[in-house]
């Protein structure tokens, strides 16, 4: 064992308290934060929020919000942002109505193309980052603007003037890749707990909550995927190590350039998903798809956990970032206050997220 000149045990091998851990977890706020909320709710909500139906609820905005915001914490932990991500939810539901409606492509087409579309785009923001030196927040303030008003001016030469296209649900009709992006799964499952009297049900017999929405699996889904990549995986490594310190990542021998470019695809790539789904539900598109959404998605990311400066988060914190949201969301049409209530915890959330990261932080490097 090694030991200084008093007989410690080298800091490097020692075993710490499990206080101590959980303290250092970077997604320990966004958990209180769902305890706090939920009890809240508890408290001052009628029941009805906290049924099946209610859950599924606030876990449907909860969904769509959270995989922008997974997305986006995985980038701030890389120690760049993404403003555009939401302007891009626009763009790409645009580019995927145009080809599903306009051109008439079916799903296993559309969507892929779809992706590629915005995973370019999201190639270029990384690129003109690395090779200018700006700050990513400019650049991708820039993005914003660029692609809501290419999403604006797209609408209208499409539809002839319109800044909504409609028809998409017409288009893909029958399309057998349609239920993996819309509509809810296990219904069968959920006929049978209502059968078995295990769920709530209408006079008829017909269970209350038919099925999962198919968000919130892509949302479980992809929570677990980049929870695995960050914690498992060398490619996680890379990402702490380019947000922690990009020089001495560099040194290393971490490709510092494709993996921040890989990370502003990933944003690119999760608004596409976002817009999919919401377009397929809808049955159209629309230029103010996705308005805000990039506040929120980053907002998100600081209540999960991310540091502002990069090199440390959590996916998972995410997560439960984006079920406060939901909940609050949801939650507050289930009260009697006025719902505008919500802009102002989603300030107060944020100012006392960072507060909260910036004592773990100096918790972490034993900053005073």
């Amino acid at each position: 064992m090694v030991t200084d000149t008093q007989g410690a045990q080298d800091e490097r091998i020692r075993d710490e308290p499990f206080a101590t851990k959980l303290m250092k977890r970077p997604e320990l706020g966004a958990i209180g934060g769902v305890i706090l909320v939920t009890v809240f709710f508890l408290i001052t909500a009628d029941s009805a929020m906290f049924t099946l139906s209610g859950i599924m609820n606030f876990l449907t905005p909860s969904a769509q919000l959270g995989l922008l915001g997974i997305a986006a914490a995985m980038l701030m932990i890389g120690g760049e942002f993404d403003l555009s991500i939401g302007s891009m939810v626009a763009f790409a539901g645009m580019v995927f109505g145009v080809l599903t409606v306009n051109l008439g492509l079916p799903l296993i087409f559309a969507i892929p193309l779809t992706m590629v579309f915005a995973a370019l785009i999201g190639a270029v923001n990384g690129s003109i980052v690395l090779k200018t030196g700006l700050p990513s927040f400019i650049v991708t303030l820039a993005g914003l603007f660029i692609l809501r008003g290419a999403a604006l001016v797209g609408l209208k030469i499409f539809t002839g003037g319109s800044t909504q296209l409609r028809g998409v649900r017409d288009a893909i009709e029958g399309d057998w890749l349609a239920p993996f992006f819309s509509g809810e799964a296990f219904g069968g499952v959920f006929t049978w707990l209502a059968d078995a009297g295990m769920i709530d049900t209408f006079n008829n017999g017909t269970p209350k909550v038919t099925g999962i929405p198919v968000e919130i699996l892509w949302f479980v889904a992809m929570a677990i995927v980049a929870t695995y990549i960050l914690l498992r995986t060398p490619v996680g490594n890379w990402i702490f190590a380019t947000g922690g310190d990009t020089s001495a990542a560099t040194n290393s021998g971490v490709p510092v350039r494709k993996v921040k470019i890989s990370l502003f695809m990933l944003t690119a790539c999760a608004a596409a998903l976002v817009a999919v789904i919401t377009v397929i539900d809808a049955g159209s598109t629309d230029a103010r798809r996705g308005f805000m959404k990039e506040f929120e998605a980053i907002i998100t990311a600081v209540i999960g956990g991310c540091l502002l400066t990069g090199g440390y988060g959590s996916a998972i914190g995410a997560f439960f970032g984006a079920i406060i949201f939901g909940m609050v969301t949801i939650g507050l049409t289930y009260t009697n206050f006025d719902q505008d209530w919500f802009q102002i915890f989603l300030g107060g959330m944020l100012l006392l997220a960072v507060v909260f990261n910036n004592v773990i932080r100096k918790r972490v490097t034993g900053e005073r």
